[in-house]
């Protein structure tokens, strides 16, 4: 896996008015913990975007004023409305104790049932993974080429190498929608096999009642 370098700055203060001040001098309010002590610090906005704005998963190497932590960016807050990121947790990491971090997932392959005129809806971006930091993968790559109309991927068909996939087996991570154009010429054929095989049906009854009646016993 790849690692992203963030310069941080240990901060004096961290109250809500020194967070805002930071922000809009272009920093981020961050905290790194997971080890012997938290610890408070600021970065420049701009060195977060190979980390945040990418398909792939990253180590991360804090160096806060010449003090080095390898860690994984842990949850990051955004404003609801701009998007600008207000603050970066970060869990620091140890060589030989397992954590856990959110993996891109990666589709490949082509859905038989996109070519079909059907929509893939993509249900998860990212699974949660659970492995030593030498068996994290970049990402996780999602095959589509078995994909069908009315079929879920579900998560237990993913292949786990090395780690382990913490949401559930029967969660789905793509399925492919049916368009209504599609479901309403299903429809119409279901009903008119309905109606065929009432007319048939009516007919059969009719047929049985022109019958003349059996003839009785012996007089």
């Amino acid at each position: 896996m790849k690692t992203v370098e963030i310069i941080g700055y240990n901060r004096a203060n961290l109250g809500k008015s020194e967070a805002k001040r930071l922000r809009a001098e272009g920093n981020v309010p961050c905290v790194v913990y997971g080890g012997e002590e938290q610890v408070h610090f600021y970065a420049p906005a701009i060195l977060f975007r190979d980390l945040i704005y990418t398909d792939q998963a990253h180590f991360v190497n804090l160096n806060i004023e010449g003090r080095e932590f390898q860690a994984i960016l842990q949850e990051a807050q955004f404003h609801p409305v701009s998007e600008i990121l207000l603050h970066a947790d970060f869990l620091q990491m140890f060589e030989g104790k397992y954590i856990k971090m959110d993996i891109p997932v990666h589709f490949e392959g082509s859905s038989p049932g996109v070519a079909k005129g059907g929509s893939l809806i993509k249900k998860r971006r990212h699974l949660t993974v659970k492995a030593l930091p030498k068996h994290l993968p970049d990402f996780i790559t999602v095959d589509l080429s078995e994909l069908d109309f009315g079929r879920a991927l579900k998560v237990g068909e993913i292949k786990e190498d090395n780690f382990e996939i913490l949401d559930s087996k029967i969660a789905s991570i793509a399925v492919v929608e049916v368009p209504r154009a599609l479901r309403g010429k299903d429809d119409e054929e279901e009903e008119e096999g309905e109606e065929v095989e009432g007319a048939e049906g009516a007919e059969s009854a009719e047929g049985a009642s022109d019958a003349p009646a059996a003839e009785g016993g012996a007089e």
